[in-house]
Protein backbone atom coordinates (compact mmCIF):
# COMPACT_ATOMS: atom_id res chain seq x y z
CA UNK A 1 0.00 0.00 0.00
CA UNK A 2 1.48 3.38 -1.08
CA UNK A 3 2.07 6.05 2.04
CA UNK A 4 1.69 8.94 -0.04
CA UNK A 5 -1.80 9.70 -1.79
CA UNK A 6 -2.09 10.24 -6.23
CA UNK A 7 -5.38 11.75 -7.27
CA UNK A 8 -6.96 9.54 -9.78
CA UNK A 9 -6.36 12.21 -12.66
CA UNK A 10 -2.71 12.85 -11.95
CA UNK A 11 0.29 10.82 -13.03
CA UNK A 12 3.26 9.66 -11.00
CA UNK A 13 5.80 7.41 -12.64
CA UNK A 14 8.34 8.01 -9.55
CA UNK A 15 8.76 5.52 -6.46
CA UNK A 16 10.63 7.80 -5.17
CA UNK A 17 7.84 9.81 -3.05
CA UNK A 18 7.74 10.26 0.90
CA UNK A 19 5.14 9.23 3.29
CA UNK A 20 2.26 11.55 3.35
CA UNK A 21 2.76 13.93 0.08
CA UNK A 22 -0.07 14.80 -1.82
CA UNK A 23 -0.02 14.85 -5.70
CA UNK A 24 -3.12 16.32 -7.03
CA UNK A 25 -5.14 16.03 -10.56
CA UNK A 26 -3.27 16.65 -13.58
CA UNK A 27 0.02 17.05 -11.70
CA UNK A 28 2.90 14.37 -13.97
CA UNK A 29 5.63 12.90 -12.06
CA UNK A 30 8.43 11.16 -14.23
CA UNK A 31 10.43 7.80 -13.21
CA UNK A 32 13.45 9.14 -11.80
CA UNK A 33 12.08 12.48 -9.88
CA UNK A 34 12.78 12.23 -6.25
CA UNK A 35 10.11 13.94 -3.74
CA UNK A 36 9.99 13.75 -0.07
CA UNK A 37 7.51 13.16 2.98
CA UNK A 38 4.64 15.36 3.78
CA UNK A 39 4.91 17.48 0.36
CA UNK A 40 1.68 19.18 -1.69
CA UNK A 41 2.32 18.48 -5.12
CA UNK A 42 -0.68 21.00 -6.93
CA UNK A 43 -2.88 20.53 -9.69
CA UNK A 44 -1.25 21.00 -13.12
CA UNK A 45 2.73 20.75 -12.10
CA UNK A 46 5.24 18.75 -13.75
CA UNK A 47 7.85 17.20 -12.56
CA UNK A 48 11.28 16.09 -14.45
CA UNK A 49 13.73 13.06 -13.56
CA UNK A 50 16.76 15.14 -12.42
CA UNK A 51 14.30 16.83 -9.76
CA UNK A 52 15.40 16.59 -5.89
CA UNK A 53 12.72 18.01 -3.58
CA UNK A 54 12.68 18.05 0.24
CA UNK A 55 10.04 17.63 2.92
CA UNK A 56 7.69 19.36 3.73
CA UNK A 57 7.71 21.47 0.09
CA UNK A 58 4.79 23.13 -1.00
CA UNK A 59 4.67 23.50 -4.81
CA UNK A 60 1.54 25.38 -6.23
CA UNK A 61 -0.47 24.80 -9.37
CA UNK A 62 1.13 25.29 -12.22
CA UNK A 63 4.95 24.76 -11.36
CA UNK A 64 7.06 23.05 -13.91
CA UNK A 65 10.81 21.62 -11.84
CA UNK A 66 13.02 20.87 -14.31
CA UNK A 67 16.10 18.83 -14.42
CA UNK A 68 18.49 20.56 -12.60
CA UNK A 69 16.50 21.63 -9.73
CA UNK A 70 17.31 21.04 -6.21
CA UNK A 71 14.53 22.13 -3.52
CA UNK A 72 15.10 21.79 -0.07
CA UNK A 73 12.87 21.16 2.89
CA UNK A 74 10.31 23.54 4.19
CA UNK A 75 10.24 25.66 0.36
CA UNK A 76 7.19 27.13 -0.23
CA UNK A 77 6.66 27.55 -4.40
CA UNK A 78 3.97 30.06 -5.34
CA UNK A 79 1.49 29.38 -8.66
CA UNK A 80 3.03 29.70 -12.29
CA UNK A 81 6.60 30.53 -10.56
CA UNK A 82 8.82 29.72 -13.43
CA UNK A 83 12.56 27.70 -13.40
CA UNK A 84 14.75 27.57 -16.23
CA UNK A 85 17.64 25.71 -16.66
CA UNK A 86 18.82 26.73 -20.22
CA UNK A 87 20.47 29.99 -20.87
CA UNK A 88 20.50 30.00 -24.49
CA UNK A 89 17.49 27.40 -25.36
CA UNK A 90 17.39 26.44 -29.26
CA UNK A 91 14.36 24.03 -30.23
CA UNK A 92 15.78 20.92 -30.75
CA UNK A 93 19.15 21.93 -29.32
CA UNK A 94 20.26 20.78 -25.93
CA UNK A 95 22.98 21.61 -23.40
CA UNK A 96 25.50 19.02 -22.76
CA UNK A 97 24.67 19.63 -19.15
CA UNK A 98 21.58 21.73 -17.44
CA UNK A 99 22.87 24.18 -15.60
CA UNK A 100 21.61 23.41 -11.64
CA UNK A 101 19.53 25.60 -9.34
CA UNK A 102 19.32 24.98 -5.49
CA UNK A 103 16.42 26.53 -3.54
CA UNK A 104 17.65 26.17 0.29
CA UNK A 105 15.77 25.19 2.95
CA UNK A 106 12.46 27.15 4.51
CA UNK A 107 12.81 29.86 1.35
CA UNK A 108 9.48 31.15 -0.15
CA UNK A 109 9.12 31.86 -4.15
CA UNK A 110 5.86 34.38 -5.07
CA UNK A 111 3.45 33.67 -7.34
CA UNK A 112 4.69 34.29 -11.29
CA UNK A 113 8.03 34.54 -9.97
CA UNK A 114 10.78 33.80 -13.16
CA UNK A 115 14.28 32.22 -11.38
CA UNK A 116 17.11 32.04 -14.54
CA UNK A 117 18.93 28.68 -14.37
CA UNK A 118 22.60 28.24 -12.44
CA UNK A 119 21.40 29.96 -9.78
CA UNK A 120 20.48 29.26 -5.78
CA UNK A 121 17.44 30.47 -3.47
CA UNK A 122 19.55 31.16 -0.16
CA UNK A 123 17.62 30.14 2.95
CA UNK A 124 14.95 31.44 4.60
CA UNK A 125 14.87 34.35 0.98
CA UNK A 126 11.51 35.27 0.18
CA UNK A 127 10.81 36.19 -3.47
CA UNK A 128 8.44 38.46 -4.37
CA UNK A 129 5.16 38.08 -6.92
CA UNK A 130 6.36 38.41 -9.87
CA UNK A 131 10.14 38.92 -9.28
CA UNK A 132 12.43 38.32 -12.25
CA UNK A 133 15.61 36.59 -10.60
CA UNK A 134 18.68 37.28 -12.79
CA UNK A 135 21.50 36.57 -9.67
CA UNK A 136 21.79 34.41 -6.36
CA UNK A 137 19.90 35.32 -3.35
CA UNK A 138 21.54 35.81 0.00
CA UNK A 139 19.99 33.86 2.70
CA UNK A 140 16.73 35.83 4.42
CA UNK A 141 16.48 38.18 1.84
CA UNK A 142 13.79 40.13 0.39
CA UNK A 143 13.85 40.56 -3.07
CA UNK A 144 11.17 41.81 -5.39
CA UNK A 145 11.17 43.61 -9.03
CA UNK A 146 12.33 43.08 -12.77
CA UNK A 147 15.40 42.43 -12.49
CA UNK A 148 14.85 41.40 -8.84
CA UNK A 149 16.94 43.27 -6.19
CA UNK A 150 16.81 43.32 -2.27
CA UNK A 151 14.25 45.20 -0.27
CA UNK A 152 14.92 43.70 3.11
CA UNK A 153 15.91 41.09 5.29
CA UNK A 154 13.35 38.73 7.31
CA UNK A 155 13.10 39.15 10.82
CA UNK A 156 15.47 42.37 10.67
CA UNK A 157 13.81 44.99 12.98
CA UNK A 158 14.57 48.42 12.12
CA UNK A 159 17.36 49.68 14.87
CA UNK A 160 17.06 52.93 16.25
CA UNK A 161 19.69 55.42 16.50
CA UNK A 162 20.78 57.11 19.88
CA UNK A 163 19.67 59.96 21.52
CA UNK A 164 21.19 63.31 20.57
CA UNK A 165 20.82 64.78 23.88
CA UNK A 166 23.06 62.17 25.07
CA UNK A 167 26.39 63.68 25.73
CA UNK A 168 28.69 61.23 27.78
CA UNK A 169 30.89 58.60 26.32
CA UNK A 170 29.69 55.86 28.27
CA UNK A 171 25.97 57.06 27.43
CA UNK A 172 27.21 57.28 23.28
CA UNK A 173 26.80 53.61 23.46
CA UNK A 174 23.78 51.76 23.07
CA UNK A 175 23.36 47.90 22.92
CA UNK A 176 20.89 46.32 20.27
CA UNK A 177 18.54 42.72 19.75
CA UNK A 178 21.75 41.12 18.53
CA UNK A 179 24.55 40.03 20.75
CA UNK A 180 27.40 41.71 20.87
CA UNK A 181 26.34 44.58 18.41
CA UNK A 182 26.18 48.33 19.84
CA UNK A 183 25.72 51.37 17.96
CA UNK A 184 27.69 54.39 18.90
CA UNK A 185 27.32 57.75 18.55
CA UNK A 186 30.61 60.24 18.58
CA UNK A 187 30.52 64.20 19.81
CA UNK A 188 29.57 66.30 16.32
CA UNK A 189 30.95 69.82 16.43
CA UNK A 190 29.57 72.29 13.94
CA UNK A 191 31.74 75.16 12.91
CA UNK A 192 31.36 77.67 10.41
CA UNK A 193 34.72 76.68 9.44
CA UNK A 194 33.87 73.08 8.59
CA UNK A 195 32.03 70.08 11.46
CA UNK A 196 34.27 67.83 13.28
CA UNK A 197 33.39 64.43 14.34
CA UNK A 198 35.96 62.67 16.78
CA UNK A 199 36.36 59.26 18.42
CA UNK A 200 38.92 57.18 20.53
CA UNK A 201 40.24 53.91 19.97
CA UNK A 202 39.36 51.47 23.18
CA UNK A 203 36.99 54.44 24.00
CA UNK A 204 34.25 54.94 21.57
CA UNK A 205 35.59 52.65 19.42
CA UNK A 206 35.84 49.20 21.41
CA UNK A 207 39.70 47.99 20.07
CA UNK A 208 42.58 49.12 18.60
CA UNK A 209 42.72 48.41 15.07
CA UNK A 210 45.13 47.35 12.55
CA UNK A 211 43.61 47.94 9.39
CA UNK A 212 41.16 49.71 7.67
CA UNK A 213 39.23 49.66 4.55
CA UNK A 214 36.90 52.55 2.50
CA UNK A 215 33.55 51.08 0.53
CA UNK A 216 32.75 53.40 -1.88
CA UNK A 217 31.17 53.54 -5.51
CA UNK A 218 28.68 50.68 -4.61
CA UNK A 219 25.62 50.34 -7.02
CA UNK A 220 22.74 50.78 -5.47
CA UNK A 221 21.66 47.36 -5.91
CA UNK A 222 24.55 45.41 -4.26
CA UNK A 223 25.36 43.85 -1.47
CA UNK A 224 28.68 44.03 0.48
CA UNK A 225 29.70 41.78 3.18
CA UNK A 226 27.59 38.45 3.47
CA UNK A 227 30.13 37.29 6.08
CA UNK A 228 31.20 36.38 9.72
CA UNK A 229 34.60 36.24 11.26
CA UNK A 230 35.84 34.01 13.83
CA UNK A 231 38.06 36.33 15.66
CA UNK A 232 38.47 39.66 13.70
CA UNK A 233 36.37 42.83 15.30
CA UNK A 234 34.80 45.50 13.07
CA UNK A 235 33.43 49.02 13.57
CA UNK A 236 31.42 50.15 10.32
CA UNK A 237 31.06 54.17 10.08
CA UNK A 238 29.34 55.60 6.61
CA UNK A 239 31.22 58.82 6.58
CA UNK A 240 29.34 59.93 3.75
CA UNK A 241 26.28 59.29 2.33
CA UNK A 242 24.00 56.35 3.58
CA UNK A 243 24.05 52.71 3.76
CA UNK A 244 22.16 49.92 5.33
CA UNK A 245 24.03 47.59 7.66
CA UNK A 246 22.32 44.06 8.65
CA UNK A 247 23.98 42.27 11.79
CA UNK A 248 22.68 38.86 12.50
CA UNK A 249 23.53 36.49 15.83
CA UNK A 250 22.12 33.49 14.41
CA UNK A 251 19.21 34.09 16.24
CA UNK A 252 18.30 37.61 16.38
CA UNK A 253 18.32 39.83 12.89
CA UNK A 254 18.36 43.78 12.98
CA UNK A 255 18.80 46.02 10.27
CA UNK A 256 20.70 49.45 11.08
CA UNK A 257 20.44 52.74 8.83
CA UNK A 258 24.03 53.91 8.98
CA UNK A 259 23.21 58.00 7.64
CA UNK A 260 25.94 60.20 9.19
CA UNK A 261 29.68 60.09 9.55
CA UNK A 262 29.10 60.40 13.94
CA UNK A 263 27.04 57.27 14.17
CA UNK A 264 29.28 53.88 14.33
CA UNK A 265 28.06 50.09 14.29
CA UNK A 266 30.23 47.61 16.04
CA UNK A 267 30.61 44.18 14.99
CA UNK A 268 31.98 41.68 17.30
CA UNK A 269 33.27 38.46 16.04
CA UNK A 270 30.81 35.48 15.33
CA UNK A 271 28.09 37.98 14.05
CA UNK A 272 27.00 37.81 10.17
CA UNK A 273 26.94 41.15 8.62
CA UNK A 274 25.57 42.74 5.15
CA UNK A 275 25.68 45.89 4.07
CA UNK A 276 23.02 47.04 1.07
CA UNK A 277 21.04 50.14 -0.02
CA UNK A 278 24.01 52.29 -0.67
CA UNK A 279 23.10 56.21 -1.74
CA UNK A 280 25.15 56.81 -4.87
CA UNK A 281 27.49 58.64 -3.28
CA UNK A 282 27.92 56.07 -0.05
CA UNK A 283 31.86 56.13 1.47
CA UNK A 284 31.95 53.27 4.05
CA UNK A 285 35.01 52.98 6.85
CA UNK A 286 35.65 49.96 8.49
CA UNK A 287 37.76 49.50 10.70
CA UNK A 288 39.36 46.08 11.55
CA UNK A 289 41.18 44.51 14.88
CA UNK A 290 43.26 42.17 12.92
CA UNK A 291 45.71 41.79 9.59
CA UNK A 292 44.04 40.74 6.71
CA UNK A 293 43.55 36.91 6.79
CA UNK A 294 41.27 34.82 4.28
CA UNK A 295 40.94 32.27 7.12
CA UNK A 296 39.33 34.18 9.45
CA UNK A 297 36.28 34.21 7.13
CA UNK A 298 33.03 32.67 7.22
CA UNK A 299 31.10 33.15 4.00
CA UNK A 300 28.45 30.30 3.86
CA UNK A 301 25.65 31.14 6.10
CA UNK A 302 24.62 27.29 6.77
CA UNK A 303 28.07 27.15 7.93
CA UNK A 304 27.87 30.11 10.38
CA UNK A 305 24.55 28.48 11.44
CA UNK A 306 26.08 25.54 12.23
CA UNK A 307 29.28 26.75 14.05
CA UNK A 308 26.93 29.07 15.97
CA UNK A 309 24.55 25.89 17.19
CA UNK A 310 27.74 24.33 18.52
CA UNK A 311 29.20 27.67 20.58
CA UNK A 312 25.76 27.90 22.34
Amino acid sequence: MKEYYVHPQAICESKNVGANTRIWAFAHVLPHAVIGMDCNICDGVFVENDVLVGDHVTVKCGVQLWDGLVVEDDVFIGPNATFTNDRFPCSKVYPDQFLNTNVRKGASIGANATILPGLEIGSGAMIGAGTVVIRSVPPNAIIVGNPGRIIGYVGAAQGGRTDSAQSTAKKMERGTDVKGVSLHKFPFIKDMRGNLSVGEFERTVPFIPKRYFLVFDVPNREVRGEHAHHACHQFLICIKGSCAAVADDGVNRQEFLLDRPNLGLYLPPMIWGTQYKYSSDAVLLVFASEYYNANDYIRNYSEFITIVGKNA
